[in-house]
């Protein structure tokens, strides 16, 4: 197996013996880039006599040689960060964001920028700009969005690991497709500073960089790195990292819910959960079936806030230009205006309903912090399809991610890993969310689902 096809930390050891040098590495991951990214189109800003020069003059740090990939939408200085955009075509940023700054500090060579969705509002990476990202799994398949490049890249050796964004399941559905492990972290614990289009006002809850790897402890390590507090991010947690025992884990229960009880999920869905949920129990966990009352009001109100609000943030940008956008954002921008319109008393009432959902969410969950659920009601879709039959029920492409959207609105940490497999031969992984802060609580039992399951080399590789 290609050492590209190690996990992150494994790279990182051998580099700290020396048994690699950081040169020899990264020309490793050149020679993958430049062999399997045009089937897979998932890296979209690559220069190698760029990258050959970080690896001549590498910092020490936690990080130090380590090659890894950033979505386009977070700012990497030097680097195109178009947005998946006709209307960004060009754009180079001259800055790193927040998150990149701190993994660059401590070593770590940026091979690249990722592909993503036009603006990132679909589950589907696919634009005008840069054309679609295939699934290493199946290249008839999509790698999911927004961070389907991302996931793509890392699930096929293209990089060790690498940061994404997540406001609705954004690094944890393109991780399910894709068969990789990916962190949504509470709100504010990675500075989301640097990423565009910036999280503000409703999306500095629902949005959030997170760090997308192939093992539990790659993801980790990258969100230990950059999830040191920022001293000027408005929207920043000053909580530091602090590691969970298994034993403290252990004493936090676990409630699995195979479905909502509103919308159907595969067969072989089900059985990851299930599967994820004996797993753990055989560990010794206190597992049971728990479905909090509250998750369908925090997902409704979840498509007020990304579809209507995000729609809204978009208008001045790409008032006039409709002609230049792509389909994917045609279909977002179809969905918000399928919405009743919002007027300032319905924003108003929302944005205070969402601090009382929360609160009643967060007290349902007393009893069971820990959260074991489906990604989405699929595994990797065909590119272009919306909709699904499941058990004799058609279900919608936005139904279909719902699972994801709960964790959004309350700001709490969840995590993927790969646990299954489906007839068809895609990846199924499965959620563990947790209370917000709990982000190490949820990474320790994600760590030892990993173990249990994990990371299988895609076929491409």
């Amino acid at each position: 197996m290609s050492i590209a096809l190690q996990s992150a930390t494994e790279q990182l050891k051998l580099l700290q013996k020396k048994q690699i040098s950081p040169v020899e590495l990264v020309e490793e991951h050149i020679r993958r880039i430049e062999r399997l990214n045009p089937a897979l189109n998932a890296i979209v800003n690559f220069d190698p006599d760029k990258v050959r020069a970080q690896a001549r003059s590498v910092r020490v740090g936690a990080l130090a040689g380590l090659p890894i990939t950033i979505k386009s939408s977070i700012s990497v200085a030097g680097c195109l960060c178009e947005v998946g955009s006709v209307l960004r075509r060009g754009v180079v940023v001259e800055q790193d964001a927040v998150a990149v700054a701190k993994l660059r500090a401590e070593g770590a060579i940026i091979l690249g920028t990722t592909n993503c969705p036009e603006f990132l509002m679909a589950y589907e990476t696919d634009n005008l700009l840069h054309g679609r990202t295939n699934n290493p799994w199946d290249l008839e398949r999509t790698a999911g969005g927004s961070s389907g490049g991302e996931a793509a890249a890392i699930a096929a050796g293209l990089s060790a690991a690498g940061l994404g964004s997540d406001s609705g399941g954004s690094v944890r559905e393109p991780a399910h497709f894709s068969g990789i492990c990916a962190l949504k972290p509470t709100s504010g614990r990675i500075s989301s500073v640097g990423h565009v289009p910036p999280c503000i006002g409703p999306f500095s809850a629902l949005g959030v960089i997170g760090p997308m790897g192939r093992s539990i402890a790659d993801v980790e390590l990258l969100f230990r790195v950059a999830a040191q507090p920022s001293s000027f991010d408005s929207a920043g947690s000053p909580a530091a990292y602090r590691e969970v025992t298994i034993p403290e884990a252990k004493r936090l229960r676990i409630g699995y819910l195979e479905d909502d009880g509103l919308i159907p999920v595969t067969f072989e869905t089900r059985q990851a959960v299930r599967a994820a949920a004996e797993a753990l129990k055989h560990q010794g966990f206190d597992v049971q079936e728990y479905r909090p009352p509250s998750l369908e009001a925090a997902r409704k109100l979840w498509d007020i806030f990304f579809v209507q609000c995000g729609a809204m943030f978009y208008e001045p940008e790409i008032v006039g230009r409709k002609q230049e956008l792509s389909p994917v954002f045609l279909d977002f921008l179809a969905h918000a205006e399928q919405r009743t319109p919002l007027t300032a008393k319905s924003l108003l009432q929302a944005w205070a309903q969402m601090d009382l959902i929360r609160s009643q969410l967060l007290s349902e969950m007393e009893a069971f912090p820990i959260l074991l659920t489906p990604v989405c009601s699929v595994p990797a879709f065909r590119h272009g399809e919306r909709s699904w039959e499941i058990g004799g029920k058609r279900v919608e492409y936005l139904d279909a991610m719902r699972f994801m959207q709960w964790f959004n609105l309350l700001g709490a940490p969840a995590a993927v890993v790969p646990v299954g497999i489906s007839p068809e031969g895609s990846p199924i992984g499965v959620q563990i969310a947790g209370k917000p802060l709990w982000d190490e609580a949820v990474l320790t039992i994600a760590s030892l689902l990993d173990a249990a399951f994990g990371y299988k080399v895609p076929p491409i590789s």
